[in-house]
């Protein structure tokens, strides 16, 4: 449940309802809003939950008390009304501008690095996307350069001014991450390793999760809870395509989910093309309908030589490709009556 407080509430009001929330075994989480005060009330209520809302609205203070029927609470719009914006140095995602975030799928060199870079922003790039820890299907493929991609990632950060984002793959490798990153990034086939989650969840750091290629909306919801029930409320939501038996892409992009996400919870919603396509061919056409959707932003592979990637080549645009695809990005934002986010 939720206990929304007055507006004008004061703090000693708060502190009352606190209390008692902790008396019955409960545990709350302040949500500080912008006109009033929300307590989200965790643990487990059952059938005393009507009488708890009777005896919690008889508090000075509470406005109304909500019963959430939803195994998220955190996450969801319903304690936490208005939207979440996440910043990263300066940079504001779920706000009116639509946010870009590119580069290229696997750290390769410090030379493609920089070079797709620069590429990216000059195009408009608000954040560099890198991988350090590779997640693969095949032992023998590519799996990263580990702690070296994060020193070239963060020189990259060095000559541009982009904030880093990238993947966190074991709760072992957290503290160096940190230590380079601005935000971690969770991966699709770690959506529900739900103790890397929970490591997270004691950052201070923005994540981005991506939701699993099996998972349902709402699975992704109850993983983005395990993070902030942590403490951290800095989590990003990626629609990045789930499994279907359609298989003309790489998987099948779940345009409905941006709208669905965007209205069962408060949190920022990006999506990404280019694992959803799987293909070049299709990231702009993608890319376009999640802005018309309502996403509040993109996270798109760019290689300056996909040919000779390794990893991710087919799905990577070229830098000139990408500078395209912001132009038609922007004309959608417009069209919709929001802004694309420039550097």
């Amino acid at each position: 449940m939720v206990i929304i407080m007055e507006q004008g509430a004061e703090q000693a009001q708060i502190d009352g309802v606190i209390a008692a929330v902790q008396r019955e075994g409960l545990t709350p989480f302040v949500n500080p809003g912008v006109e009033r005060k929300v307590i989200a009330v965790l643990g487990a209520i059952d059938s005393a939950k009507v009488q708890l809302a009777d005896r919690f609205m008889n508090l000075a203070g509470v406005e109304r008390v909500t019963l959430i029927s939803e195994p998220y609470k955190l996450s969801s719009r319903g304690y936490h009304p208005e939207d979440t914006v996440v910043e990263v140095n300066g940079v504001r995602i779920g706000g009116p501008e639509i946010v870009v975030i590119a580069g290229p799928c696997s750290v390769e060199s410090r030379a493609q690095a920089l070079r797709t870079a620069q590429a990216v922003k000059a195009a408009g790039a608000k954040l560099l996307r890198g991988g350090a820890f590779k997640p693969r299907t095949s032992p023998y493929s590519f799996q990263g350069l580990g702690k070296e991609a994060l020193e070239i990632l963060a020189e990259c950060r060095e000559a541009t001014g982009l904030p880093i984002v990238t993947e966190i793959m074991d709760p072992h490798d957290l503290s160096v991450v940190c230590e380079y990153a601005d935000v971690l990034q969770v991966g699709a086939r770690n959506m529900q390793n739900f103790r890397l989650l929970a490591r997270l969840g004691k950052t201070d750091k923005p994540v981005l999760l991506k939701r699993g290629p099996g998972s349902r909306i709402r699975e992704m919801l109850q993983a983005a809870e395990y993070i902030m029930v942590g403490g951290n409320p800095k989590v990003i939501l990626c629609e990045r395509g789930i499994i279907t038996f359609e298989d003309a892409t790489r998987n099948t992009t779940d345009i409905n989910a941006i709208p669905v996400l965007k209205q069962w919870s408060h949190l920022p919603v990006i999506l990404d093309p280019s694992h959803s396509t799987g293909h070049s061919r299709w990231v702009a056409a993608i890319s376009r309908a999640a802005v018309a959707a309502g996403a509040d932003g993109l996270i798109v592979e760019v290689h300056p030589n996909p040919a000779e990637a390794l990893s991710d080549g087919a799905q990577s645009l070229l830098p000139e490709k990408f500078a395209q695809l912001m132009q038609e990005v922007k004309r959608v934002a417009w069209a919709v009556g929001r802004e694309v986010a420039t550097s």
